[in-house]
């Protein structure tokens, strides 16, 4: 027989029809900035974003608690915690998203909530999936109207995959805070990256041929904001998102890496066009 959620919240001592279930993932989110990424490396962040809510969701949500789930790169349905909540009102100032960096919401257009942590099956955090199943875009809905499968009760909680060198993407205040086993795979490597400015939507090209490969060159910019980059120290300082244009093979020496990143920047026109000089 399947074990449901709702036995779950039940062997905790709480009523299904007083708990809601919130399943968040937002499409539109900076990289690094969204719900599951947010409450893995930056949880006040995570609790700002919760606590700022659709009006048109207000009915639903007026319940003493909330089981938040994220959205897994995966797309997994990750249980992360339940939350005492009651409701506060329509946010009187403007409210910075957390999840799309320089953007707000204006005064009197989201419900702000109070939420507090609950430690009520908090050792299930970060190990339990559930199949979310029909109605996805229902991220809001009942608990006892809704008894989701258990699908997952890992033993510890699971990192997320390396997504690869050519589709990783971060911001640069993030670099310090990726997976461990993202550091170390990073470091090993070498060749060309891409900074992109999200304020004037400019491109630096930069190599990597250190010791350290693409993570010793981007925790220096992490540190200064430039990394001794004549153009960018000319700039404000800005939250560069960093990708990868082309590994380099473990034989290339630093002339071939040099030599690959000046193709890069005659193909972005980046002196031309960007931040390189």
């Amino acid at each position: 027989m399947a074990i449901t959620f709702n036995s779950v919240l039940r062997s905790a001592e709480l009523d299904p029809a007083d708990v809601r279930l919130l399943r968040h993932k937002d499409n539109r989110a900076d990289p690094g900035r969204g719900p599951y990424h947010l409450w893995l490396n930056a949880p006040g962040d995570f609790l700002a974003y919760q606590s700022m809510q659709s009006i048109s969701k207000r009915a639903i949500l007026r319940g003493p608690y909330w089981a938040a789930f994220v959205a897994t790169p995966e797309d997994d349905t990750l249980f992360v915690g339940i939350w005492n909540a009651s409701y506060n009102g329509l946010n009187s100032v403007r409210l910075p998203r957390p999840t799309v960096q320089g953007t707000f919401d204006e005064p009197g257009t989201v419900d702000t909530y109070q939420l507090a942590p609950s430690t009520l099956l908090d050792d299930m955090a970060g190990r339990l999936i559930v199949d979310w199943s029909v109605g996805q875009r229902s991220w809001v809905q009942y608990a006892h109207r809704q008894d989701k499968e258990v699908i997952e009760l890992r033993r510890v909680f699971k990192e997320e995959t390396f997504p690869g060198y050519l589709r990783f993407r971060s911001q640069l205040s993030l670099i310090s805070q990726l997976p461990q086993s993202w550091r170390t795979i990073l470091s090993i490597a070498k060749g060309v990256y891409l900074l992109a400015c999200p304020r004037t939507r400019e491109q630096y090209v930069g190599s990597a041929s250190g010791a350290n490969g693409f993570i010793g060159r981007w925790d220096d910019y992490a540190q200064n904001g430039h990394g001794g980059d004549v153009a960018l120290k000319s700039r404000e300082l800005s939250d560069y998102q960093i990708s990868i244009l082309e590994v380099a093979g473990s034989s290339a020496t630093t002339v071939e890496i040099i030599a690959m990143e000046e193709l890069w920047k005659r193909k972005l026109q980046s002196k031309e066009m960007g931040l390189n000089r």
